[in-house]
């Protein structure tokens, strides 16, 4: 079993509380834990429809209010736009490869491309392609079948722990967990290690869409009442199938990266 998180009756601090699966748990991994020593979090494990009808029943305007949708501090809701004023080579057009490193394609920028996508490559193929890997530096966008973007191991940078006790501590040959590669993802079995001088996650049943830059959180249950026990920036990812040549090692930043500089 996965070590619980701290709690401030059983510990003398906070973590991150219990939260149900699909919330914003995902984006508290990084909040450390002098920081969560100021916070409280007044909706607990509430859903979304729960909340909404706690808000009509006080007269809320926000009751009805349409949900949010992709990254709202962007006035015009085109991440396009911000992006490509502080990095503009990611709107300058460059090839579409396969695997094997071959053009078939041309594109109008990086930034309109996720690993993972499948639609609105402007690519005609016989079988389905998806983008997995975004090279930044040369402006190339890969892509391979469905099957190019199952990885297994995780390499994590700034990896931060609120779970029980000090990480180095506790990890020993390896901490068994439950992780989350994106926001709208459900958590999946998971090893946590320490390598090289690092850290690194084995995913039991592999995961497709791992874009290097992604946040990769830990959980200590899959689903319910799961707890955040910390996580880390996703570094590069690896399959273990080494005939899959050209995507052995996704290293290239996504957007998101792109947009840190």
């Amino acid at each position: 079993m996965s070590p619980r998180a701290a709690s401030l009756t059983d510990r003398g601090h906070w973590c991150a509380p219990p939260m149900p699966i699909g919330d914003q748990s995902y984006f508290l991994f990084a909040t450390t834990r002098e920081q969560l020593d100021y916070l409280r979090f007044p909706l607990g494990d509430m859903t979304k429809p729960q909340t909404r009808e706690l808000a009509r029943r006080f007269g809320l305007e926000v009751a009805d209010k349409q949900d949010s949708q992709d990254i709202c501090f962007v006035p015009t809701g085109r991440y396009t736009d911000i992006i490509g004023r502080l990095k503009p080579g990611a709107i300058e057009p460059g090839d579409i490869v396969d695997l094997n490193g071959h053009v078939i394609g041309q594109h109008q920028g990086i930034v309109h491309f996720t690993v993972g996508q499948r639609k609105g490559l402007g690519i005609a193929s016989a079988a389905p392609l998806y983008v997995v890997k975004l090279d930044a530096a040369s402006r190339r966008v890969v892509v391979g079948p469905r099957e190019a973007l199952r990885m297994d191991r995780i390499q994590l940078r700034d990896v931060n722990w609120i779970g029980d006790g000090a990480l180095d501590r506790v990890i020993g040959a390896g901490i068994e967990m439950f992780v989350r590669v994106r926001s709208t993802r459900a958590p999946q079995p998971a090893w946590l290690r320490a390598v090289d001088g690092g850290y690194e996650v084995e995913l039991v049943a592999g995961e497709e869409g791992v874009s290097p830059g992604q946040a990769c959180v830990f959980y200590d249950a899959p689903s319910g009442q799961a707890r955040v026990l910390g996580g880390g920036f996703i570094r590069s990812a690896t399959a273990r199938k080494v005939a899959r040549a050209g995507v052995q090692d996704i290293t290239a930043p996504p957007l998101a990266e792109v947009m840190r500089g």
